[in-house]
């Protein structure tokens, strides 16, 4: 019997084969959005186990691994990573139709040549013989990015950062190029964590923080800094896109609520984000950078747990559909001063597809092919149906054959086979809609929409 993870796995018929091993297989991985730390990879750093470079910090499994019946003790908690690989082994089966399968066969399959279904049966010597392979210096975290084929990493970053781990990568042969993701400014429901965070800024710049003013010229120049430092993008995860009338009126009363220790009402709120929101995509404007935003997360929402883990651990849902009328109002105000940069809007919400790739045309400009791009599937749209109907959409009602492709958006070193995963769906997608005669079999026509999405596309909309 064929391996589960074969030479043509999702690939459902000869077209779709032919796209995927004649041009999209062997094409660098541009990962322009992801959470790798850059001081591991800077270090050089080399894993003592299979379940620490698997389990530690990976919320899809966590959350996998709770919904099956398994202790918190064996997720988050103190028990051995032996132990907690075999509750994940415990869990893989039933974890069929859901990424997690497809995604674990996937890693075994690429960096350990293992091929077996893991099950509990197996769980122990694929753990004993991933792990010795582990202790190789082929397996350290910078031969494991090059194994992978990754030409370019997008890592994120708080504006206090130092970045010191990327000025020591700035001679490995993978550009790994640091994002500005300046949330924590916009984080106004606890005025104390708000006003530690202004403290670290402070620190940082060397700069006292007394006014809104002094705050926006703290961030520009972390912004140049980042700049300076070969960052060619910024990133902000809301749960949605801000926006109010005369904002500007009352931002530095809220700033000065905030400073003060007191809370905003929802209106002050509103007012603040859609100032610091307008300030830095000027900023990003003005570096000619590309601005992420990643939307519609609801977070944090079991209260007990977030007391006792903290945050991104796995107590994260899908939010409300989002205000079409805030997105549109926040572009065209830039876009109404010219200050509207490359934008990735990435959308979680499923509902809300057809209003983001559509929300996309009202700002193209004309110049810059596919400026306003719709984000892959994130998060829970990360998976074969999400990425289809991403794909669906995409096509109908926009540009595919712009569009900038994949990111792994992801904190595990062994995630980049998610690239060859959603390089197989497109083909699939494209191989399925030829059979059926409705793309045209122009190879040489398939061959740059294939190639440009996998790569030339992200290369040159970022300008790596």
């Amino acid at each position: 019997m064929a391996n589960f993870i074969n030479p043509d796995f999702v690939l459902q018929g000869k077209t779709a084969q032919k796209l995927y091993h004649d041009y999209a297989e062997k094409l660098p991985i541009v990962d322009f959005h992801c959470h790798l730390s850059p001081k591991l990879i800077a270090d050089n750093h080399q894993f003592e186990s299979l379940g620490q470079i698997w389990l530690e910090g990976d919320h899809y499994k966590w959350r996998a691994m709770r919904t099956n019946g398994v202790d918190e003790e064996f997720c988050t908690g103190k028990a051995s990573f032996r132990d907690k690989f075999q509750k994940w082994a415990e869990t893989v089966p039933s974890t069929i139709g859901n990424p997690l399968h497809h995604w674990t066969h996937l890693e075994l399959a690429r960096y350990f040549d293992i091929y077996e279904l893991l099950s509990p049966a197996n769980a122990g010597k694929i753990y004993d013989q991933a792990t010795e392979m582990l202790q190789q210096d082929s397996f350290r975290t910078q031969n494991l990015i090059k194994k992978m084929n990754v030409a370019v990493i997008g890592t994120t970053d708080d504006p206090i950062d130092t970045l010191e781990y990327h000025k020591a990568l700035q001679g490995f042969s993978v550009k790994v190029r640091p994002t500005f993701r300046p949330d924590n400014v916009l984080k106004t429901e606890d005025a104390q964590f708000f006003n530690s965070y202004i403290q670290k800024l402070e620190a940082v710049s060397g700069k006292t923080i007394k006014t809104l003013a002094d705050l926006i010229q703290v961030l520009d120049e972390r912004h140049a800094f980042f700049h300076e430092m070969g960052c060619k993008a910024s990133d902000h995860g809301l749960d949605r896109l801000y926006y109010t009338p005369n904002f500007a009126a009352g931002a530095d009363k809220s700033f000065e609520k905030l400073r003060n220790g007191q809370l905003l009402t929802d209106e002050e709120t509103e007012v603040y984000r859609t100032y610091v929101m307008y300030e830095l995509c000027k900023m990003n404007h003005k570096r000619g950078w590309v601005q992420q935003f990643h939307l519609g997360a609801m977070r944090n929402n079991n209260t007990r747990m977030f007391k006792k883990l903290g945050a991104d651990v796995g107590f994260d849902s899908i939010g409300n559909s989002q205000d079409a009328n805030k997105i549109s109002r926040f572009m065209d105000l830039l876009d109404t001063e010219d200050k509207l940069a490359k934008t990735i809007l990435y959308n979680l919400n499923p509902a809300d597809n057809e209003m983001f790739v559509t929300m996309l045309g009202n700002f193209q400009d004309g110049r810059t092919p596919g400026k306003i791009q719709y984000g892959a599937g994130w998060w829970f749209l990360d998976q074969k149906v999400g990425m289809e109907k991403h794909l669906r959409d995409l096509s109908v009602l926009g540009l595919t054959a712009r569009f900038v492709g994949m990111v792994t958006d992801s904190r595990s070193f062994l995630s980049y086979p998610r690239h060859e995963y959603f390089r197989r769906i497109l083909c699939n997608h494209l191989g399925t809609e030829i059979d059926q005669g409705l793309i045209p079999n122009d190879q040489a026509l398939l061959k740059t929409v294939v190639e440009d999405i996998c790569y030339n596309n992200p290369m040159n909309y970022f300008g790596f």
